[in-house]
């Protein structure tokens, strides 16, 4: 009976020192994800494409189409591919810096330069703002019908309950990767009523400047490589609270497929543009000219379909562009840096509020208007490209995150792209 208490004991020991080598094991290996957490990784990437594709986009996309043809598609490609690369070096940042981005800005080049870069963001979200009022009103009225302002005001009401939630941030992000969705189903019925030249349309991929495109191609890159969106993600990559054993997965579930979704739907626009517009001569020159794009092949089917992807575009832009500037302008204040914080709704409000009293003051804007503001967020930009690049070159601050060379070639092509776009812009507009 004593031998066999001992083997008893002995094969107890055996087993509890098995136990404790397995329960040590994790730490050296990762565990495999699975599908639904890849699934939990989709997020910041997408609100950024929310942000970034709003009516001043479609705008431009179908000013493309309809008076160039499909000779513009290359720039949509190019700006995309940028993107994921400043939006990668946000995802980095967010990962690797202590703080949130413009705090880490103030700390390391400088207070007066995070302060800067926070207004800057605001200034352009001040923009966008507009013409989102514009596109969620004339988008729901066409669907449903009334006043286009009437539903300006529903929808500024409505993403004002949305950002009056406790989780600001989680209800905006679900909330934008469901209206992502449902705007590629759209856009790509869209496509398909349309029936565009696809053969033309890869022709299209090979870069031209034809004459007279020069503003719209500025205004192409300042809606689709967009800097100040690239430079919100993150923020949240922060308020996930994600770690460097999350960033390859990251980049597979949601960086690339975030932003290369819009860029889809606005080369599915150019295209469509270009199969109605071109082919019946027209050109879409006012904003209510946008809802028709469809009605000489599909009727009021392929209008209202135009009506619902527009509908779309413009909330989920309001939603994003207006979380994002009272935040980024919240902490260069040093007021907080988080969607919640009380004076990141403050701004988001007065964001909103800017919106609604310029749509209600001028509600016969043209398209050109709001080309014209988009083009303008070009200005900024170099700067938040900039200040992005140094900081995810700083040693002290990314670590073994910090940028690879062929990182820095793209970075470098991306803010030569974004200055040229600037000084074209400047001159032209003198000229």
């Amino acid at each position: 009976m004593r031998e066999q208490n001992k083997t008893i004991t002995r094969s107890v020991h055996t087993e509890e020192q098995m136990a404790t080598q397995q329960g040590n094991q994790p730490a050296t290996a990762q565990k495999r994800r699975t599908f639904l957490g890849y699934l939990a990784l989709m997020g910041p990437a997408f609100v950024v494409g929310a942000w970034q594709f709003g009516p001043g986009n479609l705008t431009t996309a179908v000013q493309a189409g309809s008076r160039f043809d499909y000779s513009l598609v290359w720039v949509i490609a190019v700006s995309t591919l940028l993107m994921i690369f400043f939006t990668d070096m946000s995802v980095r940042l967010g990962i690797a810096t202590p703080t949130s981005l413009i705090t880490s800005i103030k700390d390391h080049l400088g207070k007066w330069v995070g302060v800067l870069a926070g207004f800057g963001v605001f200034g352009i979200t001040l923009m966008f703002s507009v013409g989102n009022a514009v596109g969620s009103g004339l988008g729901l009225s066409l669907v449903f019908g009334g006043s286009p302002v009437l539903w300006t005001i529903v929808c500024t009401v409505a993403v004002g309950i949305v950002l009056a939630f406790k989780n600001v941030y989680g209800v905006v992000e679900k909330a934008l990767l469901v209206i992502v969705v449902l705007m590629g189903l759209a856009f790509i019925a869209s496509t398909v009523v349309a029936q565009p030249d696809w053969y033309r349309a890869l022709e299209g991929a090979v870069p031209t400047l034809p004459a007279g495109s020069e503003i719209l191609v500025v205004a192409l890159v300042g809606t689709n490589f967009s800097i100040n969106a690239a430079f919100y993600t993150s923020y949240g990559i922060k308020e996930h609270k994600r770690t460097r054993a999350d960033y390859r997965d990251i980049t597979l579930a949601d960086t690339i497929p975030g932003i290369v979704a819009p860029g889809i739907m606005t080369a599915l626009v150019i295209m469509v543009a270009a199969a109605v517009l071109g082919r019946t001569g027209g050109e879409a020159g006012t904003i209510n000219a946008l809802a028709s794009i469809f009605t000489p092949l599909a009727g009021p089917v392929g209008s209202m379909v135009f009506a619902l992807g527009l509908s779309g575009a413009a909330f989920s832009s309001m939603i994003a562009n207006a979380t994002a500037g009272g935040t980024m302008v919240s902490d260069a204040l040093g007021r907080g840096a988080k969607a919640g914080s009380p004076m990141a709704r403050i701004f988001t409000g007065m964001i909103l509020a800017f919106g609604l009293i310029i749509t209600l003051l001028f509600q016969s804007s043209p398209v050109g208007m709001i080309v014209i503001a988009q083009s303008l967020t070009v200005l900024i930009a170099p700067l938040l490209g900039v200040l992005i690049v140094v900081m995810a070159n700083k040693t002290s601050v990314m670590g073994d995150l910090r940028n690879r060379w062929w990182q820095n070639l793209f970075a470098a092509i991306g803010l030569m792209a974004i200055i040229a776009t600037s000084i074209r812009l400047i001159t032209t507009l003198i000229g």
